[in-house]
């Protein structure tokens, strides 16, 4: 018996769902055929492809080493379709991850300029650096967008544009008043910090911590809008992107504070070097390319 396309698709649905409900409802098969599809392939493999964690099936090493082969067929047998007219009205599916920055104040705005519409599947996951890198790791995500940096050599890794990091504080705080501060003149502050593994904190904890003396406290919250509004509030001063804060800034809700430093941060496009990257998937980081380089800010890929 040979290996047969929709047992290819039956892995990579089980791969994604986890379990063999999920994978049937996403294609549109009964659970039995669905379970009777994987059984046949590891089969004709001789080797199980998955560790059986009751409710779950979860990718063993086998697994692991068959997933990205079997999305890059699933996804040329897709080009093949579209492009001889079998789907026209279906450009494939991408799953896009983002770093908060990116995700809420960037995002929206790139995919309407884009022209997604209603016939292009686009998924969007919006989370710190350090899920999406493991994301990607995993095959769950076609590419990511970050800000922080990562470690990961199975990733490939391209510029994309500069942001800038700023320090803001509430209105009425006394440091807000003043024409001119320097990183000294920040001692002795409470701070309101994102997480550990975003790359906000990264850069705070690069950048600015290794100047300061004395931290009087560090409130950590999980997503920007919280820190926007802690500090609005007066908990406490942070460091975050000028991205993030334009719009209250804007509307006078919060002070950038007037430090002498400038702190230039670099995005970068993400994703995983046995990754196929399809037709659409090309287009769209072309797409990226082409607006950072309207922007001044365009790079080549490393």
């Amino acid at each position: 018996m040979r290996i047969t396309l929709q047992q290819i698709r039956v892995f990579a649905a089980v791969a994604r769902h986890g379990n063999l409900t999920a994978a049937a409802a996403a294609l549109y098969l009964t659970k039995g055929a669905v379970s009777q599809s994987l059984q046949q392939l590891e089969s004709h493999l001789d080797t199980p492809l998955f560790d059986r964690v009751h409710p779950r099936l979860q990718l063993n090493q086998q697994g692991r080493r068959l997933l990205p082969m079997a999305d890059e067929l699933i996804e040329r047998v897709g080009d093949i379709e579209h492009l001889f007219g079998q789907r026209a009205d279906n450009l494939g599916a991408l799953h896009i991850g983002a770093s908060q920055t990116i995700g809420n104040y960037l995002l929206p705005h790139l995919l309407a300029e884009q022209g997604v519409n209603q016939h292009q599947s686009t998924q969007v996951t919006v989370t710190n650096t350090q899920n999406l890198c493991q994301m990607l790791m995993n095959f769950e995500l076609d590419m990511a967008l970050i800000e922080g940096q990562h470690t990961y050599q199975e990733l490939v890794t391209t510029p994309w544009i500069q942001d800038t990091m700023i320090m803001i504080a509430a209105v009425d705080h006394p440091l807000a008043q003043r024409q001119s501060l320097s990183l000294d003149d920040l001692n002795h502050q409470a701070w309101v910090l994102r997480e550990a593994a975003s790359g906000s904190r990264q850069q705070f904890e690069r950048r600015v911590r290794p100047e300061l003396q004395q931290i009087d406290s560090v409130l950590e919250l999980s997503s920007l809008e919280s820190v926007l509004l802690a500090v609005e509030r007066g908990l406490g001063i942070s460091f975050i992107s000028n991205l993030a804060a334009q719009d209250k800034l804007s509307m006078g809700r919060i002070r950038a504070l007037n430090i002498t430093q400038r702190f230039p941060r670099q995005l970068h496009l993400v994703w995983h070097k046995q990754k196929y990257l399809t037709g659409r998937l090309q287009f769209f980081c072309e797409f990226l390319q082409q607006w950072g380089a309207s922007q001044g800010q365009g790079s080549s890929p490393e």
